[in-house]
This record gives C-alpha cells, sequence and structure tokens, in this order.
C-alpha cells in the first residue's frame, strides 16, 4: 500500500473509531505522525486528500478540523478512501472503457472538425501538471467527452460518457497518490490530440489504449496492495 494510502487510512481510522468526531481538531502535526508512526509529508498528503474529500477542513492559521457531517454522510464520503480497495467491480468499467474509448479515438481522427481541434486545443492549453487534483480530473474527463463528440457517433459517445462517473473516483485517487500521474496524463492527452490534427486513427487508437489502460493497470496494483 502507497504511504499516502496508509496515512490516510489510519486518519479514517480514528473518524471512524470515535477517537476524532465531527467538528473536533486535529492534533499538532507532530505529535499526531509521531503517533500514527508516520513521516510529517506523508500526513501533509493525507490531510491535502482528505481536506479535497471534504472530510477535513484546513483552517488558515488555527488548525485542521474534522468537518460537521452527519455521521452517516461522513461515512459515505470516508468510503471514498477504500471503495476501490474492496470492490473491484471499477475495473469492469475501466475494461470497457479501453475497449471503446480507442475506437472512438480513431473515429475522431477521421471526422474531427477545425472548430473541435480548436476547442480541444484550448482544453489542453488551460491545465498544468501542478494544478489542483479536482481540476485535473474534470479536465480529464471533458478531454475524453469531447473526443467521443467528435467520433461522430452520438450512441458511442453516449455510451463512453456514462463510463466516466464510475471511474472518476478512481481517477481522482491516482493523481492523489501516484507520484507523476498528472504530468504523463498531459502527456498522453497532448500525443492524442497530435494523432487527431494529423488525421491519423491508428496512432490516435494506440495512444489511448496506452492512456486508459496506464490508469487500469495502476488501479489493479492499487487493489492487490490494498487487498
Amino acid at each position: 500500500m502507497a504511504v499516502t494510502d496508509e496515512a490516510i487510512l489510519k486518519i479514517k481510522g480514528m473518524i471512524v473509531g470515535g477517537e476524532l468526531k465531527p467538528g473536533d481538531r486535529l492534533p499538532r502535526e507532530s505529535d499526531l505522525a509521531s503517533r500514527l508512526g508516520l513521516a510529517r509529508n506523508s500526513l501533509r498528503e493525507a490531510v491535502r486528500a482528505l481536506a479535497l474529500m471534504n472530510i477535513l477542513d484546513v483552517r488558515q492559521g488555527d488548525g485542521t478540523y474534522v468537518t460537521s457531517l452527519d455521521s452517516p454522510l461522513l461515512l459515505e464520503a470516508m468510503n471514498f478512501v477504500v471503495d476501490f480497495h474492496s470492490d473491484d467491480s471499477v475495473l469492469h468499467f475501466f475494461e470497457v472503457r479501453r475497449i471503446m474509448e480507442p475506437a472512438a479515438a480513431a473515429m475522431a481522427a477521421l471526422r474531427i472538425t477545425d472548430d473541435q481541434l480548436l476547442d480541444l486545443r484550448g482544453l489542453l492549453d488551460e491545465i498544468s501538471a501542478d494544478a489542483p487534483v479536482e481540476k485535473l480530473v474534470a479536465n480529464d474527463l471533458e478531454f475524453h467527452r469531447r473526443i467521443a463528440d467528435a467520433s461522430g457517433n452520438p450512441v458511442l459517445a453516449s455510451l463512453i460518457d456514462g463510463l466516466s462517473a464510475p471511474t472518476q473516483r478512481a481517477r481522482v485517487w491516482r493523481g492523489l497518490t501516484e507520484q507523476g500521474a498528472p504530468g504523463r496524463t498531459l502527456n498522453e492527452h497532448r500525443a492524442v490530440f497530435d494523432a487527431l490534427a494529423a488525421g491519423q486513427p491508428e496512432i490516435a487508437r494506440s495512444w489511448m489504449t496506452v492512456h486508459v489502460a496506464g490508469v487500469e493497470q495502476w488501479l489493479r496494483q492499487a487493489l492487490t496492495a490494498g487487498s
């Protein structure tokens, strides 16, 4: 299990076990890191991830608090952390994406319009690898949606759009925990775009396969490590 995953699960244990309740302030970083047997950098990454999920509230100059959610809502939010560690059904969605999205990219390479290419280029230009994870994932989802639309097949586009939500959590989690994942994602997006712009369907297909399969492979490893 990745160090950040371990740190998050330890904080989760404190919340679910009742040691930290909604509204409670977390102990000082140095004390909490020592108590949990974590490096302070790992603890900071865990706090950042949990803040993105609205489980923790980081208040500058005041401290970090457990959000004041009703218990059922808090536990539901905590499931964000471990849902794909305990349920591999999301892999089925990635397997289908790996079949369908390369086909859509190949079709788009033959059918995409100049306006669609311009819009896609603008989407790539508005994001960088150091952007917040939630913005990176939103950009990624929109990138895939626009390529599916450019395939010219509304049925295929609708099916691909329906696969986005079940895989979104895993994509966020990868961005939070895997070193260099945002940069690789953006480089693969650019490679797909270049193939679309050049009208090269088989290259577009190949790059999209690499792109989707990379997340699927990471998820399989995460599931194995978390089991």
